[in-house]
């Protein structure tokens, strides 16, 4: 049975800390339903958008996100037809996630139907979710180098069964939900099962295994953007595995994922801080320049702030520029001071 080859780095090991810490600080966000349902869209956008363009679509992030919306747009059919289908890839992930198809589980018939909807209208119905029957190479859309041979036509169902057979023996707690979704994704990219679409599938695929292990985080996310705008480092990343170690693609793929979701941790946070705010502040609006922000969240996050914790979170700002920022914050009535001196701490009031 197939069995992966790699190391748990300290790379890896931290990766995977960044990641939990920024997954449990977006899913217990007090965020209101009208900022979720923004945040989810945003990262639909992005999807798609990044998800295709790497591959060579030549629409902008605003030209997919109107085509998303049902508006005409100037540009290519292929291109067009390559971000509705991601878009309808996208639903069925969330299809299959809820269990309704396969008991939640990556089979054959569910990796062909995503391959289907990636690559419907672009290729004949013949090569739609059916596995190529001939030899290809994956070559780096940005510079044409052929990245790799992946098997012999001939193999293809052979190692997807052995893969799939791998992938569902798995328990709960064998392997950590983003590693095995970095594991599908670059195997699926080796194995390169169908003739055209690889890349989009194999993506949606290991988006699929983080939906299916509970490790969705509110759906907030897109693994495609990192690669997108590293298209280089992506590709030399995956070619790394071809020897048959994914350590390093391991490192690459935990660290796009901890990027993306500090990112989307560091967003939440402020508008945490904003609707805090709002709510103190009876509905009123403020101004807030980026160090007071940055001061309004360290007190949310450790409970006050003291004069010795001006260089931990201004080390090249000068304490007399702290001290007028936070006099402001206390005229306009956000904070207020406990104590004198350097022993003073300030508080939300």
């Amino acid at each position: 049975m197939y069995s992966p080859k790699f190391s748990i780095t300290n790379k890896i090991l931290k990766n995977i800390g960044i990641i939990e810490a920024a997954r449990e600080v977006i899913i217990n966000a007090p965020l209101v339903p009208a900022y979720e349902k923004k945040f989810r869209e945003e990262a639909i956008v992005r999807t798609v958008h990044h998800g295709t363009h790497i591959e060579g679509n030549e629409l902008n992030y605003t030209e997919a996100s109107a085509v998303l919306k049902g508006q005409s747009i100037v540009g290519r059919d292929r291109d067009i037809q390559e971000v509705i289908n991601y878009r309808n890839v996208i639903n069925f992930l969330d299809y299959v996630a809820t269990g309704e198809v396969s008991k939640g589980k990556i089979t054959e018939s569910v990796l062909k139907k995503i391959h289907a909807l990636t690559v419907e209208k672009l290729l004949t119905p013949e090569q739609c979710g059916q596995y190529r029957k001939t030899q290809v190479v994956v070559k780096n859309s940005l510079t044409g180098e052929v990245t790799f041979r992946p098997p012999p036509a001939i193999e293809v169902p052979y190692q997807i069964t052995d893969f799939l057979d791998y992938l569902n023996s798995l328990k709960k707690d064998d392997i950590h939900p983003v590693l095995k979704a970095g594991i599908v994704h670059y195997e699926l990219v080796r194995i390169h099962p169908f003739l055209d679409g690889n890349g989009r599938m194999a993506r949606a695929t290991a988006t699929l295994v983080l939906f299916l292990e509970n490790y969705d985080i509110k759906k907030f996310f897109s693994l495609e953007e990192y690669y997108d705008r590293d298209a280089t480092g992506y590709y030399e990343a995956l070619k790394s595995a071809s020897i048959g170690d994914v350590t390093r693609w391991l490192e690459y793929f935990t660290q796009g994922l901890s990027i993306e979701l500090t990112r989307i941790k560091e967003k939440v946070q402020k508008l945490s801080t904003d609707m805090h705010l709002k709510e103190k502040l009876g509905g009123k609006q403020v101004f807030l320049s980026e160090r007071q922000i940055a001061i309004m969240e360290y007190i949310q996050r450790v409970g006050y702030l003291s004069n010795e914790g001006f260089i931990d979170l201004f080390p090249k700002i000068s304490e007399d520029t702290v001290l007028r920022d936070l006099h402001d914050l206390m005229k306009k009535g956000i904070i207020k001071k406990e104590g004198r001196t350097k022993a003073a701490r300030y508080i939300l009031r």
